[in-house]
């Protein structure tokens, strides 16, 4: 039996991290609470199964038993063995370290044979005035960025980019970046969890300790040419049935992203090629399948099996459609 997975989250407890996910109407542990990984077989934050036949399933023995029938035809090998995003939400209640992720080229090479990571960020809220660092500023080289690092002058370095709630922005291997404070996020990944902090602004975690930094290798992977890499993502509109639309944030060969408006009844397909996931950012409704319904809500995801067959949405809702495809 094929039915819309939901899961159980895995929440981490960064130092930057917040409340901010409550507002998503998720029940979250005490404390800071920073991630939530929605749908995730990386072994640093698995998720289980919580509804249906399959509850109580880590996701990586789930795709094993199904192989195909969930991943899809159109995906490669190693779609199969090990399920290709992440997707989770992101509260940074305080500024994220200035990072780097390696493309697969390097990270196989690097650590020990894991992918590389390209993301996409859409901002569910932002408080006025947040930020992004989003790559070097013009003119910066890799010696000047060595130097600045050594300084302890590296914020001169940085490109900044203001958000505000709704914009949407692609985050590939060797770009430098860092999600300013009071910004809440969806993001879709690569099924990795390989980062090259290079700043954390001296600030230490609650044992006093400074956190690690891996300032070689992002030197190593690190484009200084991205000044030509846009900023926001533009929304490619396409009209759905009566006054529901979805937008096309993002096409790539890692992941395709569109964003989804519901107000009625759409209908889809899981037509056997490749998974489908939705995330709810607002609202609330119901996706029928042949063999019965499965509620969404604000804050939920859900994972689409490539062979589900024919499905509806109804409801007012928001939600984030991801899926990695051949193109």
């Amino acid at each position: 039996m094929l039915y819309p997975l939901k899961f159980e989250p895995v929440y981490k407890d960064y130092i930057w991290g917040g409340r901010e996910l409550e507002k998503l109407g998720k029940k979250i542990p005490d404390g800071i609470v920073a991630e939530s990984w929605e749908i995730s077989s990386h072994h640093d934050g698995e998720c289980i199964v919580s509804n249906g036949e399959y509850k109580g399933m880590h996701l990586s023995k789930l795709i094993k038993k199904l192989g195909r029938e969930l991943i899809g035809t159109e995906l490669p090998e190693k779609d199969v063995e090990k399920f290709p995003l992440l997707i989770k939400f992101i509260d940074a209640n305080d500024r994220l370290s200035v990072q780097v992720h390696p493309d697969d080229e390097y990270a196989k090479i690097h650590e020990n044979g894991e992918l590389g990571k390209n993301e996409m960020w859409y901002i569910i809220s932002a408080k006025p005035g947040s930020q992004l660092v989003y790559g070097v500023a013009d003119g910066v080289t890799k010696e000047i960025f060595a130097k600045h690092i050594k300084e302890n002058k590296i914020e001169t370095c940085l490109n900044y980019i203001d958000v505000s709630s709704g914009d949407a922005f692609n985050i590939p291997a060797g770009l430098v970046h860092a999600i300013g404070a009071g910004i809440l996020i969806a993001e879709i990944q690569q099924n990795s969890n390989t980062t090259y902090r290079v700043f954390d602004y001296n600030r230490t975690d609650k044992n006093g300790n400074k956190r690690p930094l891996r300032i070689e290798k992002a030197l190593d992977v690190i484009n200084y040419n991205n000044c030509n890499i846009k900023g926001k993502l533009i929304e490619h509109k396409v009209n759905l049935n009566g006054s529901s639309f979805k937008s096309i944030l993002a096409v790539n060969k890692y992941f395709s992203v569109e964003r989804y408006v519901i107000d009625g009844v759409i209908n889809e397909e899981a037509d056997g090629s490749k998974f489908q996931t939705y995330t709810c950012l607002n609202g609330e409704g119901e996706i029928k399948f042949v063999n019965g319904t499965e509620k969404i809500v604000k804050g939920e995801s859900v994972l689409i099996p490539a062979n589900m067959g024919i499905y509806t949405i109804k409801g007012k809702l928001e939600l984030i459609k991801s899926y990695a495809a051949k193109l």
